[in-house]
């Protein structure tokens, strides 16, 4: 594997190795129940899932490292990085002090918002109607928001009436100054985008298959 160099992977107990994969052994422990033991599939991309084999026939697959975690019913605070853990000469070393983790890429795992440590949000945001120049809200809850707005803003053109599921034509008023200030953000109504609350960047509003800068950035350097 290119990624990977001969000295990095000799002492681990790897399972397989392909062109543009490889396979390790990795396991969680559980206070109560032991070790859940899984197989860990890491791409040249970043990718990382883990089939469980905590028991033969285990349905569990394809489970990202958050995943693999609360199915091993771990107690405690949710830090994978530092709980699963691989075979490295024959002791059991957490993720965290490997290699691996230099390889992940958030942008190609497929996550659940609940990865996140900490709630982050989507403001309201605007785009301006080529024809009338008036600013326009697009409420960013659902990832087909993101999307909707995404293509807006990408689109030099876009006028009112390409606003899907809001009936809005040129002729109509504009929201006032003081009114736009509001931007949805629950913790702060007159939030204008801080690192701590407001997302610049995570699967729900950047897209695999779009090959804006943004997208393709946030797919090839977002980390863990």
């Amino acid at each position: 594997m290119k990624m990977f160099n001969e000295e990095e992977i000799n002492s681990m107990q790897v399972l397989k190795r392909g062109r543009y994969y490889i396979e390790v052994r990795c396991g969680c422990t559980s206070q109560k129940y032991g070790d859940y033991i899984g197989k860990l599939k890491i791409t040249t991309k970043g990718r990382f899932v883990i089939d469980c084999e905590c028991f033969d026939g285990c349905p569990e697959k394809k489970m990202t490292p958050y995943d693999f975690e609360k199915h091993s019913q771990r107690d405690g605070p949710r830090k994978w990085k530092d709980h699963i853990w691989v075979i490295l000469n024959d002791e059991k070393v957490p993720l965290s002090k490997t290699c691996l983790l230099e390889y992940y890429r958030l942008g190609y795992n497929e996550a659940s918002t609940s990865c996140h440590g900490k709630r982050i949000f989507h403001r309201d945001e605007f785009v301006t109607c080529s024809s009338c120049k008036k600013d326009r809200r697009f409420s960013l809850r659902t990832k087909e928001d993101c999307m909707i707005y995404h293509a807006a803003y990408a689109d030099k053109e876009w006028k009112c009436s390409d606003k899907p599921n809001d009936k809005i034509t040129c002729g109509d008023d504009e929201e006032r100054k003081g009114r736009k200030g509001y931007k949805g953000c629950p913790r702060a109504s007159k939030c204008k985008g801080c690192k701590s609350c407001s997302c610049f960047g995570c699967l729900k509003c950047r897209f695999k298959d779009c090959n804006c800068l943004l997208c393709l950035d946030f797919m090839q350097n977002a980390k863990p």
